[in-house]
């Protein structure tokens, strides 16, 4: 699995990293600087939404029928890829205040995972949007962070 997502990230790298447009260096400053506080919001915000992929709100109402038992849980395989997502984001968060290489590759992996889910639910234009855009602010950032 190593082998298959090293040498996605090559490839990726090749095009988003060397063959792009550079971005600024004060862009990139910024992006660094200010991404582990941004992804810590999004975060936060998103934890009601993972609530309601889930199912979880609905363990707060009343039987919607008397007699009978409803879990109130439920849950798809892109939810199951998003949350993975999310959390590797979570792993992150740390790493990302101090610039860890590691860091680096769980929102690569969590980016990777996110758009896996967009195209499983075939929202094509989200996984080549979402791609492009977060492929190439990754990969034009890839070098702040160190071992």
């Amino acid at each position: 699995m190593n082998k298959y997502l090293g040498q996605i990230e090559k490839k990726l790298d090749l095009y988003f990293g060397k063959k792009a447009p550079a971005m600024p260096e004060n862009v990139k400053e910024f992006i660094v600087k200010y991404s582990p506080y941004l992804y810590l919001l999004v975060l936060i915000l998103t934890i009601p939404a993972i609530l309601l992929a889930f199912g979880l709100t609905a363990v707060a109402m009343p039987l919607a029928y008397v007699g009978g038992f409803q879990s109130g849980f439920s849950f798809s395989v892109t939810a199951l890829i998003s949350l993975a997502a999310l959390v590797l984001g979570a792993m992150a968060i740390p790493g990302l205040f101090k610039r860890t290489q590691m860091s680096w590759k769980y929102m690569f992996y969590a980016s990777l995972l996110s758009l896996l889910s967009y195209l499983l639910d075939l929202k094509l234009a989200s996984v080549i949007i979402n791609g492009i855009i977060s492929f190439y602010i990754l990969f034009q950032i890839k070098s702040y962070y160190k071992n």
